[in-house]
């Protein structure tokens, strides 16, 4: 209810009682009692006007829904969109193919006789009307689907995909304005009718007629059925994209359309060679007349004794023989010459599909036609649509087959682009050769494609489920990783870049500022430095997979006070085989310092410097140091040791009973002497030495405390 129809109940309290002097409480029970039975009224006043809004709301029907929205009526109205809907347009297809396949069959049912006279195959009558029945089913599934499928409303379609329209009425009524009649022709069974209806026909006397009706009937519904195919081809490719994923796929389908193609005009070729043989015997009845009759042509009526006796004396089989000069044949000459109209089906239907396949891959250029109007259109027809195929379909097939080798042919263009202008350049040979291989390098490991602008095309979430699937488990096996958690670890695998490098490619140089951090995932490298370029100091160690580089970067990205300038490199870093490593650039390790100041652990700052090249460096420096002045006062002390003996030899001298040691005590001097003289020489050596490697600086210390910048 609204503020304005609340009602307020107060309570007198013991001021009010005062005020009054005296208190009524059945006065106060019956107040309360009234306004309480005025909110009730007002409450079922509100339900009465209500609900009829209620019940006009829940009458009124949802006619229009959105795709993403549309789930719960999917078994009643159809998504034109949705999974089911797809795959039956794929299987209808399918369906479609082999109607176009199955139609041009039944040219085939008209036979010639050695006699003379014509006849239709009864079992092949059979297998054809049951396998086009079966078809039939299929185009009359189609249009109830049709009935059953929501459409997009047209004034939807200003912005995204638009509204489906899923109201029953609506949907009839729009398909059955539009193409209901056309798939409804495409879906009777005429020709199976025909056959059936005329097969007293064609085993009578009007097997002309009856012929000719059964041919038109066919090449219709075949048109009817080609033009079907076109918008559901359209509507899969405006689905899902695209017809077949895979190019061999598309190369096929094409492939098959053409072999299509070639089985239509063979089966039309086979049709008018035998009317061409009927036209000839036809012309040889008319001038025999009243001897001849149509009739004598059916092979039903072979044993009649008025077509025995007409057939022993006309010669029809000399003058319409291949050989003959009374009729020209054409184009139809090889099917007399070559017996075709008589053969078994095979037989007749692999040279015909030969004799389209052959015609329509040199578009006709062969042909040698008569001046019969009817057999100049068959070869124009033929012509134009060799012409056709051979632009469209083979041409399709030829890029399907194309785009599987099209990278290859991009990079040797780009290679060839590369050499061109390494000679312009003049690039030494060296050099050459190191870019060379590179390039090839790269080829072989990415096969050109840019695996950077795929990811980055693709969505976040997408590219961050990516990113861990190839990163994760490279990034854990870097000890200086293994302490983060997995969201941590899922912002590094964000960040990280593949890299490729050859063998002797240079990662970074000493003193060189340090733009990246590298993580080795495969290859080895040659790490050293000469601590600025002193004369006298060389440390060199190899880096294997799971080692990185580049740690200055991460010392000044966790200092609390960084510097604007990037760190410079302490070390040269030196790829010795073909590497693969990922790399984080310096704002890309400023983020992940952040993280590990967070983890504030003192093992992960063990972790550091025990993997850490320059404390490595450093820490062997030092103990080497530490050795040296530790053997520097070991011999010290023994030549104190030496020079005591010395000053004490005299005294023992004076003993009388001592005189006989005299020569050896003079020879362990002399030792002593000469280890004396020795150790002198050496010291200025090893003082050098000491001096190289004491003055290399600690490396900074890493800040991994937790305190804010």
């Amino acid at each position: 209810m609204s503020s304005t129809k609340q009602k307020s109940v107060r309570f007198p309290n013991d001021f009010d009682i005062a005020k009054s002097g005296s208190y009524n409480a059945t006065k106060f029970l019956k107040t309360v009692s009234i306004k309480k039975h005025e909110e009730t009224s007002n409450l079922e006043l509100e339900k009465v006007e209500i609900e009829p809004k209620m019940k006009m709301f829940r009458k009124k029907k949802l006619s229009r829904v959105f795709s993403e929205d549309y789930d719960g009526l999917q078994w009643k109205i159809l998504d034109p969109r949705g999974r089911p809907i797809n795959i039956w347009n794929k299987c209808f297809l399918i369906a479609c193919l082999t109607s176009l396949f199955v139609d041009p069959l039944f040219f085939y049912l008209p036979s010639v006789n050695d006699e003379i006279c014509m006849d239709a195959s009864y079992p092949m009558e059979i297998v054809l009307t049951v396998v086009r029945s079966v078809i039939d089913a299929f185009y009359l599934v189609q249009i109830l689907v049709h009935f059953r499928t929501a459409y997009v409303a047209p004034s939807s379609r200003v912005f995204g995909r638009g509204e489906l329209v899923i109201d029953s009425s609506k949907i009839a009524s729009r398909y059955l304005q539009k193409d209901f009649w056309v798939d409804l022709l495409a879906t009777l069974p005429l020709p199976q009718v025909l056959i059936w209806a005329a097969i007293p026909s064609l085993r009578g006397s009007n097997i002309i007629g009856a012929k000719h009706a059964l041919r038109l009937t066919i090449i219709s519904q075949f048109l009817l059925r080609l033009c079907l195919i076109f918008p559901l081809s359209s509507h899969i490719i405006k689905t899902t994209g695209v017809m077949v994923e895979a190019a061999w796929a598309g190369a096929v389908y094409n492939l098959v359309l053409f072999m299509l193609g070639s089985h239509v005009m063979g089966s039309c070729w086979y049709l008018l060679a035998v009317e061409r043989q009927e036209q000839c015997w036809k012309k040889i009845c008319d001038q025999q007349q009243p001897y001849c009759q149509y009739w004598y042509f059916d092979c039903q009526r072979m044993n009649d004794t008025s077509r025995i006796a007409w057939y022993q004396w006309s010669n029809i089989s000399t003058l319409c023989g291949p050989s003959s000069n009374f009729f020209q044949f054409g184009i139809f000459n090889d099917a007399l010459t070559y017996r075709v109209t008589q053969s078994s089906f095979l037989n007749k239907y692999t040279y015909c599909f030969w004799w389209g396949l052959r015609n329509l891959s040199s578009i006709g250029q062969n042909l040698m036609t008569t001046t019969d109007i009817n057999e100049i259109n068959f070869a124009v027809v033929l012509a134009i649509l060799g012409l056709l195929f051979f632009a469209l379909l083979i041409g399709n097939m030829q890029s399907f087959l194309q785009s599987t080798t099209k990278r290859l042919e991009e990079w040797r263009i780009r290679r060839t682009d590369t050499e061109e202008w390494m000679d312009h350049r003049q690039l030494p040979h060296d050099l050459k050769e190191r870019v060379r291989k590179y390039d090839l390098y790269r080829w072989v490991t990415a096969r050109g494609v840019d695996e950077e602008s795929i990811i980055r095309s693709l969505p976040v979430d997408l590219r961050r489920d990516i990113k861990r699937h190839l990163c994760l488990d490279l990034v854990r096996r870097v000890p200086l990783f293994d302490q983060m958690d997995e969201c941590i670890l899922d912002a590094i695998c964000e960040r990280l870049k593949p890299l490729l490098y050859t063998a002797g490619t240079c990662l970074v140089r000493e003193a060189d500022p340090v733009k990246e951090m590298h993580f080795i995932i495969r290859g080895h490298l040659d790490s050293y430095t000469t601590d600025g370029g002193r004369t006298g100091f060389f440390n060199s160690c190899k880096l294997a997979p799971c080692d990185f580089c580049g740690e200055e970067l991460l010392t000044w990205a966790l200092d609390p006070r960084p510097s604007i300038i990037l760190p410079s490199s302490t070390r040269t870093v030196i790829a010795l085989t073909e590497v693969e490593a990922f790399a984080l650039s310096a704002e890309d390790v400023t983020f992940v310092a952040s993280q590990f100041r967070k983890l504030h652990s003192k093992q992960l700052r063990h972790t550091f410097r025990f993997y850490s090249n320059q404390w490595r460096t450093w820490a062997a420096c030092f103990i080497q140091a530490a050795w040296f002045r530790y053997k520097r006062r070991k011999e010290a002390a023994e030549l104190n040791k030496a020079k005591q003996s010395h000053l004490a030899a005299p005294v023992e001298l004076r003993d009388e009973g001592r005189s006989a040691s005299l020569g050896q005590k003079a020879s362990e001097f002399a030792v002593y002497a000469a280890k004396l003289a020795t150790s002198t020489r050496k010291g200025g050596s090893m003082r050098g030495e000491l001096e190289i490697i004491s003055s290399l600086q600690k490396p900074i210390e890493p800040d991994f405390s937790v305190e804010d910048r």
